[in-house]
């Protein structure tokens, strides 16, 4: 069954070890040897995580001589970050209302219409 990308970004960014590894790569590329080092849990795991995030166009894994070097790839967080954005004009725009509605309470108009 084909997944749209967006949910495969959401997916890939739901668990939070797979959030501190896009974390540390937003430092700098990094060997999978390090990304693997403040979890406790076996490299095949860690496999597993990278070839998610991977999966979810998150990161990118090269391959130069013994070093595979693992790096972030910014481009795909920005459907979700659009994806957000519309949702955060929604709540932007409903505390606006909520605010003008209390100001109104605290003038005692609390029947004004905004």
């Amino acid at each position: 069954m084909p997944t749209d990308s967006l949910s495969e970004t959401f997916a890939a960014l739901a668990d939070p070890t797979r959030r501190a590894i896009l974390a540390r790569l937003a430092q700098g590329e990094a060997p999978v040897t390090e990304l693997a080092e403040p979890f406790a849990m076996s490299m095949p795991a860690i496999s597993k995580h990278l070839k998610v995030l991977e999966r979810a166009g998150l990161i990118s894994r090269g391959r130069d001589a013994q070093w595979r070097p693992c790096k972030l790839e910014a481009k795909a967080l920005k459907g979700a970050n659009d994806w957000l954005e519309s949702y955060s004009r929604f709540w932007d725009e409903s505390l606006d209302r909520l605010d003008l509605y209390l100001q109104d309470l605290q003038k005692g108009n609390p029947d004004e219409q905004h």
